[in-house]
């Protein structure tokens, strides 16, 4: 506990240090548009408080925490669809399979956990869809709830799993899971800002460079190196090895769900830029690197 104690008040400090930056930066340079950084700011310390109740109180009270924000961001997610009536009950039961995945991690039954978004609600979700509701947009209704329900639950939902899997090391996991994720969401961002010229998608996020991707891959994997040794139990071929995994994986993670919002949106760019603060653009990373992070460290270790 006084090791736990030592990380949360150590990183406790280090954001207080980030946030003060970032108030004076942003005074300084009112024509600098680092809304995108205050998003991960506060990401940070959200995750900090349910690292500390995960670590000083219970990992069934950072279980619940996660199931909300799953929650959340399942709903902004379907908050961009336009949908129909006949879609009601399609998103009703979408939202009842939250509960049933995050039980399946309160007992630790990782075959159903594993299974059950990406195959039994992947072949049971259309039934309510094709109920007294007929052809029409059938396909685009169902492929667009399962697509949500793969991203914002199912990814997000391996985060929870971490401290069931391994209750010694799983706080510790999710914590630099989480730093190295941001991190190189921040680093990408402020290279791209700053320095970037060639764009990914210029259509969909001007702020993903090639130049953004490049620095932030070098500096997460850099980062990786440095914190490993103190939170988590990873050797040191795996404590780089993580690094590139998370840089790359929160890159694609980013691009993808910005892709898709734009796709969703087409035609209403008020609702896609109030969107930029949403719950989406503060775990778009984590939707990819959570999954990537969890089963490569389970298929290699034992403690897993």
């Amino acid at each position: 506990m006084n090791s736990s104690l030592f990380t949360l008040i150590l990183i406790f400090s280090a954001l207080s240090a980030i946030q003060l930056v970032y108030y004076v930066v942003g005074k300084l340079q009112p024509n600098k548009d680092y809304a995108a950084i205050g998003v991960r700011i506060k990401t940070w310390w959200g995750m900090l408080f349910i690292f500390c109740l995960a670590t000083l109180f219970n990992p069934i009270v950072s279980l619940l925490s996660l199931m909300a924000l799953t929650f959340f961001a399942l709903r902004e997610y379907f908050s961009m669809i336009k949908s129909k009536k006949a879609d009601r009950r399609l998103f009703l039961w979408a939202y009842l399979s939250i509960p049933a995945q995050f039980y399946w991690i309160y007992i630790e039954w990782y075959g159903m956990f594993i299974v059950f978004i990406p195959v039994y609600i992947f072949l049971l979700l259309p039934i309510p869809r094709l109920i007294n509701k007929g052809t029409v947009g059938f396909l685009r209704s169902v492929s667009r709830a399962q697509w949500g329900l793969m991203l914002m639950v199912f990814g997000l939902s391996h985060l929870a799993y971490f401290q069931f899997a391994t209750p010694q090391y799983g706080a510790g996991l999710v914590l630099f899971l989480v730093v190295l994720t941001q991190l190189n969401d921040v680093a990408h961002h402020l290279v791209s800002m700053y320095f970037g010229k060639r764009k990914v998608v210029p259509t969909a996020n001007p702020y993903l460079t090639w130049e953004g991707f490049a620095c932030a891959f070098v500096i997460t994997t850099g980062s990786s190196f440095l914190i490993y040794p103190y939170l988590t139990p990873l050797d040191l071929t795996f404590g780089i090895v993580s690094g590139m995994l998370i840089s790359l994986s929160g890159f694609f993670g980013s691009l993808t769900v910005s892709v898709l919002k734009r796709d969703l949106l087409i035609g209403d760019d008020d609702k896609f830029e109030a969107l930029k603060k949403s719950y989406l653009s503060r775990v778009d990373s984590l939707t990819y690197t959570s999954p990537v992070f969890f089963h490569v460290i389970r298929y290699f270790f034992d403690f897993m």
